[in-house]
């Protein structure tokens, strides 16, 4: 016998639309927290450009190639997922260039 917040006379498929209505909520507001837009994006993508010039200048133009290629990979990596899933054209550049340089809201 399973045991429901509302006792014995829990509807069970009431209990059920209500733990998705809140995890529609949550996952909502989850969105809402790791959105990220292009001005964001940006401002990574000019953040990793510091970082691999100042790379490159402290230790050798190979490592701050290697930081610059290393966010290149990323991003092409993360546009063959777009095309995969069949998002094509502006559209899987603009989310590949969001998921590679989105980061950036955090900084």
């Amino acid at each position: 016998m399973q045991r429901w917040p509302e006792g014995s006379e829990a509807d069970p498929e009431a209990a059920r639309e209500r733990y998705n209505s809140d995890m529609r909520a949550t996952r909502k507001a989850l969105r809402e927290v790791v959105r990220a837009d292009l001005p964001t994006a940006h401002f990574g993508l000019g953040i990793v450009f510091v970082a691999s010039a100042a790379v490159g200048y402290f230790a050798g133009p190979a490592a701050g190639a290697l930081v610059a290629g290393a966010f290149g990979a990323l991003f092409f990596g993360a546009l063959v997922v777009m095309f995969l899933r069949g998002i094509r054209g502006m559209d899987a550049a603009r989310r590949a260039y969001l998921f590679t340089f989105g980061w950036a809201n955090w900084v």
